[in-house]
């Protein structure tokens, strides 16, 4: 039997630019690695100038790198409009960047707790913001919160505030771009293995406990993540706007992790 040709690459994405904000690494970078392998030009952001001189390294021409810290306006502002200058236009908008932390609510530190919702929840308005301002006509906002934007976890009252926060700010986004056909949804991943969920490999149990309150038996890969992220980028969502997609193995169908009663078993 004569071999038929190779299959082409889907390139899905092959007529767009895109703006992705925590790009060095986890997820962020899943999501750069996925848009260009689909054909999209790309702008990183990201505040690890080491992370973006790798990307620099590895995609060459089809990524531009901008260090921009996402807490600060006129960094975003700039980074969308050299995007703009860079791409001639822009038509996907990913808001990734985001950490958590861990505390007690009655033990909160104030600086601690504006810390994560100025990043988790004002950077991505301001992303929003201005990238909705630049964007062409017909595209695609994502914003990359959490299963704590929906389930609450003892100890992450920041995180999940700022998650649900950001959720909601985004079906709003839906509800006033809507009109220039540009859609606006929200990626709710679970357990992602990644560098910024390192700590929880070391509290014994935990990722166990991730594992079993999956209906699928396993934790995320970033690439879990990116893979809907192209859908959502890609034309094959023009009508998908306004809703809150969980990546997350079927997580929010059960509990989650008793993470306060796993550390307090490393004191005992």
């Amino acid at each position: 039997m004569t071999p038929g040709p190779e299959p082409r690459p889907s390139r899905r994405l092959g007529d767009k630019t895109a703006l992705v904000t925590g790009a060095a690494s986890g997820i962020g970078l899943a999501i750069v690695e996925e848009f260009v392998a689909e054909g999209a030009l790309v702008a990183a952001l990201d505040i690890d100038e080491v992370g973006l001189t790798a990307l620099d390294d590895r995609f060459g021409e089809s990524v531009l790198t901008i260090r921009c810290d996402v807490t600060d306006e006129s960094a975003v502002e700039h980074a969308v409009d050299a995007t703009v200058n860079h791409w001639g236009g822009l038509d996907v908008v990913v808001a990734n960047a985001g950490r958590g932390t861990f505390s007690p609510i009655v033990d909160h530190p104030l600086d601690e707790w504006r810390g994560i919702l100025d990043l988790c929840l004002t950077g991505v308005f301001l992303t929003i913001k201005h990238g909705g301002r630049a964007m062409r006509d017909g595209g695609s906002l994502i914003t990359i919160a959490s299963l704590n934007a929906i389930q609450p976890a003892e100890g992450m009252a920041a995180y999940c505030a700022a998650k649900a926060g950001a959720t909601a700010l985004t079906r709003v986004a839906a509800m006033e771009l809507g009109h220039r056909g540009i859609r606006a949804n929200v990626l709710a991943p679970g357990l992602v293995q990644s560098a910024a969920t390192e700590a929880l490999w070391a509290v014994p149990g935990v990722v166990d406990e991730f594992v079993e309150n999956s209906t699928v038996g396993r934790y995320a890969q970033p690439a879990d993540v990116a893979a809907f992220a192209v859908f959502l980028a890609s034309d094959e969502s023009t009508f998908v706007s306004g809703s809150l997609h969980s990546v997350d193995g079927g997580a929010s169908t059960k509990r989650y992790p008793d993470i306060p009663g796993a550390i307090a078993r490393l004191g005992e």
